[in-house]
């Protein structure tokens, strides 16, 4: 559970829309898959419980652009080397993009930019975000993340497990180059002979970059569209009052708002699929009821560790408590924001949230 989680039964009272995948099989290990004359689908393992992301190379004249890049491994940089020898034919990446900042996006761009002296194109909250987690690895866990955890009603075993596992961020990300070129919201782009237009959305991470190219009726979503899982949209130590959700939530429908419904979707996980407009709306719809579940099981004051039934179908263990924990603040911090909901510290500073 890397980047988020199945869509789940519980929050969703209707089928999934039922979207179409053009293409019968993912491109195998070391080849490619031609989405349209000159973007092609790569796939690369990862690591994880999510056991794949799709990044995708575009004809940027004598070259390739790249988008996103997979996390650092000897396995990925190895699937790299094949890539470049085989299906890109040798020829120079000549610019990088990276739609966000998590490892598996943004992993290898230092190792691909300096192996062929080329610039790093990403917006500047993901850039900046990830200097600022990568710089914490090896740190010992701050008091205000035990602090944090304790207030969700986590135990002592699940606090020494975040104490031993705080820092662990950079080692999935290869060393950033020290400049960068800037992304930002409605910029146009030339890469080869078509447009792209940059779409911001927020919520899964601070700035995430969706490259539309009307031309081409092409939206590469990066992790702010997936079709078969919900992107993870949590709160964190460092904002604890934060609100991603409703900013999440604004997103989708901003997307919605400005991309046509006949692009085919380039999602980071699953496969290219029609249907952006059907899913945006079954997204969106899930969290509300999702919402309206939670706002129902406040009616007894509960912790944030205290509602994961009613936003999970599935089990929480500790291998997912940390994300299943920052979705359900991000949950209950919404329904504060919208006067749904109170919270109250308690003598040994736990946080409890009830209804307003």
């Amino acid at each position: 559970m890397q980047d988020g989680t199945p869509d789940n039964p519980a929050d969703i009272n209707e089928r999934r829309p039922a979207l179409t995948y053009p293409f019968e099989s993912p491109p195998a290990d070391g080849e490619t898959v031609e989405i349209a004359p000159g973007v092609l689908w790569i796939r690369m393992a990862l690591p994880f419980a999510l056991a794949h992301i799709n990044l995708w190379a575009i004809r940027d004249g004598e070259g390739w652009a790249i988008v996103d890049t997979g996390v650092q491994t000897r396995e990925t940089a190895a699937a790299w080397r094949q890539i470049f020898a085989g299906p890109l034919g040798g020829l120079p990446v000549t610019r990088v993009f990276v739609t966000h900042m998590h490892p598996d996006h943004v992993g290898m761009a230092g190792w691909i930019t300096r192996k062929f002296d080329c610039r790093l194109w990403m917006s500047r909250l993901e850039y900046v975000t990830c200097r600022v987690l990568a710089a914490d690895t090896g740190r010992e866990a701050p008091e205000d993340g035990v602090r944090f955890y304790r207030a969700a009603g986590w135990d002592e075993d699940a606090i020494e497990t975040y104490k031993a596992r705080f820092g662990g961020f950079g080692k999935g990300v290869h060393a950033l180059p020290d400049s960068y070129k800037r992304l930002s919201d409605g910029d146009e782009i030339q890469i080869g002979d078509d447009m792209w237009r940059i779409v911001v959305g927020s919520g899964h991470s601070p700035e995430h970059a969706c490259l539309y190219c009307e031309e081409r009726k092409l939206l590469i979503s990066g992790d702010q569209v997936l079709p078969k899982i919900s992107s993870n949209v949590s709160v964190f130590p460092t904002e604890p009052e934060g609100d991603p959700l409703s900013d999440w939530l604004s997103s989708l429908a901003k997307i919605k708002a400005q991309v046509p419904d006949d692009v085919l979707v380039l999602p980071s996980h699953n496969e290219p699929f029609y249907g952006l407009h059907a899913r945006l709306d079954h997204l969106i719809r899930g969290h509300e009821r999702a919402l309206t579940r939670l706002t129902a099981a406040l009616a007894e004051p509960k912790r944030s560790i205290d509602v994961f039934g009613s936003l999970f179908a599935r089990k929480i263990g500790p291998e997912v408590l940390g994300m299943a924990t920052g979705e359900s603040l991000a949950h209950l911090n919404c329904l504060v924001g919208r006067g749904l909901a109170v919270v109250e510290p308690d003598a040994e500073g736990t946080y409890w949230y009830r209804q307003a």
